[in-house]
């Protein structure tokens, strides 16, 4: 067993994706599955993520984006959240109840603090911040 797949390195990991799923929500799961094949019946592969991530990142700077915390935005983030937790602790043979609770929430607290950043930065460059971000910490926490 790597320290990565302790029980602990399962927990930070979920956690670092579900923040990244509440800054861009495709981020999590196309890092997730580029790394392999996703334990879970979702259609998101390798050649699939691209298209994902790409449609998300212009379709949020458009300003007929929906606010990422309307009830429907937020719940997909936190799913999104949610899904990395769980496929991280299948992936290193670990309990997923608290990876996927922990990522979940990650997911949610990160989508609030996107809306303040967006609010208090506004414009396309701290947009990209935010997108190079939440990238950024969905290929860490993917590897």
């Amino acid at each position: 067993m790597t320290p990565r797949d302790t029980l602990t390195g399962v927990l930070l990991r979920a956690t670092a994706l579900g923040l990244a799923s509440g800054g861009r929500s495709s981020s999590g799961l196309s890092a997730l599955a580029l790394r392999g094949p996703l334990p879970v019946p979702l259609p998101l592969t390798p050649r699939a993520v691209p298209w994902a991530v790409g449609g998300e990142l212009l379709t949020d700077k458009l300003p007929v984006a929906p606010s990422r915390l309307s009830p429907p935005v937020l719940a997909s983030r936190v799913a999104a959240g949610a899904l990395c937790g769980l496929v991280v602790a299948r992936r290193a043979g670990a309990p997923p109840g608290v990876p996927v609770v922990a990522a979940g929430l990650a997911a949610a607290v990160a989508s609030a603090l996107g809306v303040r950043w967006r609010a208090a930065h506004p414009g396309v460059r701290p947009a990209l911040v935010e997108d190079a971000v939440s990238l950024a910490l969905a290929a860490a926490a993917a590897r």
